[in-house]
C-alpha cells in the first residue's frame, strides 16, 4: 500500500500535468480580504438552504425545458420567504449548457425573476462532485423507494473527467453561464465546485474514477480561473468540507486550494453545535467572509435550534441542505443508502424544512429563523 505522502506526491503531479495541459487565462487574481469584507458588509446576514424544487429528484429535472416548474419554484420560494431566508444554494449542470444554451439561460433568468420576487438572491453551484458520476439528459428515473437522494447526479460526470479532450465544453459552460449573469445583482455569489473531492464511498464508490481527486485537484483551479476570466460582479467560493484546517500547512491539498482560490470562504459542517463553532473559530483565521453552505443534520445533532443561533453570534452566512420534502427523499437519512426505509420511516427527519403542502416539519424550527433573520432573539 502506497504511503500518504506518496499518494498525494501522485495527486500533485497528476494535477500539474492536467494544469499544463490547459489554455492558460489572464484572468482576475482573488478579491483581496478588505474588498470581500467590504461586500459581505453590505449585504443581509445570508440563511436560506440547498434548493431542489419537490418535483425534481435533481439538477437535471429541475432546468430540463420539459420538466422546469415555474408554479412550484415560486410557491416554495414563497415559504422561504415567509419564514425569513434571503438565499437559496441551488444546482446547475454543464450537460444542460450543452443541450441548449440559449434556453438554460432563459430558464435561470425565469428562476431569478421569480426568487427576486421573494427576496431570495441564489448561489448558483457550477460543477458537483456528489452522488451518481454518470448523469443523463432526458427523462431521470423515479426515486428509488426508501433512499436518500437517489437521483441526484455528478457535474460534470466521470466520462469528461477522464477525457480532458472534453474539457473545452466545460469551459464554455463556465465562462457562458457566469459571463451571461456577471453583472446580475439578483445573484449572491457563485459556488464553484461542491465537494470536488468527495468519491462517494458510501454509494458509487465502484463507479469513479481510480484517480478523481487527482482530476478535480487540477482542474479546479482552471474552473476559477475561466470564472475569473469574465469578470464577475459576484463573489467565487467553494466550499471546504473534511480535514484539518487548523492551518493552510495543515490542510489537504484540495481545502487549500479551495481556501486560497475563494473571494469568501465556504464550508460543510453537519457535526453537533461544539463541533460547528469549533470550525467557525478556525476558518476566522483567514478574515474573510464565511458562509456555511451545507448544516441541518438532524439525527447527527446539527439542528436549526442549536447551529443557527451560533452562525447568528459569529454573523455566518446559514444555509441548510433541503427546503421541501420531495422526490430528493432528502428527509430520510444518509444510511438509507444501505438500508432503505422502504416500510419504516425514520423516528426523525433528517434534512428539509416543510412538508410538500407548506407545513413546517417543526413549527419551533420556523419560529428559530424568523426570529433571527428579523434581528429578534429567539427565547431559549
Amino acid at each position: 500500500m502506497k504511503s500518504p505522502q506518496r499518494l498525494v506526491r501522485a495527486a500533485l503531479a497528476s494535477a500539474l500535468l492536467i494544469m499544463a495541459a490547459l489554455p492558460s487565462l489572464n484572468a482576475q487574481e482573488p478579491w483581496s480580504q478588505a474588498q470581500a469584507n467590504a461586500w459581505y458588509a453590505a449585504q443581509p446576514w445570508p440563511v436560506g438552504a440547498d434548493f431542489l424544487p419537490s418535483t425534481a429528484i435533481n439538477q437535471l429535472e429541475m432546468w430540463q425545458a420539459g420538466t422546469f416548474d415555474p408554479a412550484t419554484i415560486d410557491r416554495e420560494l414563497g415559504w422561504a420567504e415567509d419564514i425569513g431566508m434571503n438565499t437559496m444554494r441551488v444546482f446547475l449542470h454543464n450537460l444542460l449548457w450543452q443541450q441548449d444554451p440559449e434556453g438554460f439561460k432563459h430558464r435561470i433568468d425565469t428562476f431569478l425573476t421569480i426568487a427576486a420576487r421573494h427576496h431570495i438572491r441564489p448561489i448558483f453551484v457550477l460543477f458537483d462532485s456528489c452522488w451518481d458520476p454518470d448523469p443523463k439528459l432526458g427523462p431521470q428515473h423515479p426515486p428509488i423507494p426508501g433512499v436518500h437522494n437517489s437521483g441526484w447526479v455528478q457535474a460534470p460526470g466521470a466520462a469528461i473527467l477522464a477525457d480532458p479532450s472534453l474539457y473545452p465544453r466545460l469551459r464554455q459552460y463556465v465562462t457562458g453561464v457566469v459571463g451571461a449573469f456577471a453583472n446580475d445583482p439578483r445573484i449572491l455569489a457563485w459556488d464553484i465546485w461542491n465537494e470536488p473531492d468527495n468519491t462517494n464511498d458510501g454509494s458509487y464508490a465502484k463507479s469513479e474514477p481510480q484517480n478523481k481527486a487527482a482530476i478535480v485537484l487540477g482542474l479546479l483551479p482552471q474552473v476559477f480561473a475561466w470564472a475569473r476570466s469574465v469578470h464577475p460582479a459576484q463573489p467565487l467560493t467553494s466550499g471546504v468540507w473534511r480535514g484539518d484546517w487548523k492551518s493552510l500547512d495543515a490542510m489537504p491539498p484540495m481545502a487549500r486550494l479551495q481556501i486560497e482560490q475563494s473571494d469568501v470562504i465556504s464550508f460543510h459542517n453537519y457535526g453537533w453545535p461544539e463541533e460547528f463553532e469549533k470550525r467557525v473559530k478556525e476558518l476566522e483565521q483567514f478574515h474573510r467572509p464565511l458562509i456555511c453552505t451545507e448544516y441541518m443534520a438532524r439525527g447527527r445533532g446539527s439542528t436549526f435550534d442549536t447551529i443557527l443561533p451560533i452562525a447568528h453570534q459569529y454573523r455566518v452566512g446559514a444555509i441548510n441542505w433541503g427546503l421541501v420534502a420531495g422526490k430528493s427523499q432528502t428527509y430520510l437519512p444518509w444510511d438509507s443508502w444501505k438500508r432503505p426505509y422502504v416500510t419504516d420511516q425514520p423516528a426523525v427527519w433528517f434534512h428539509d424544512v416543510f412538508y410538500p403542502d407548506g407545513t413546517p416539519y417543526r413549527a419551533r424550527e420556523v419560529e428559530i429563523i424568523r426570529d433571527l433573520t428579523s434581528g429578534k432573539q429567539p427565547p431559549l
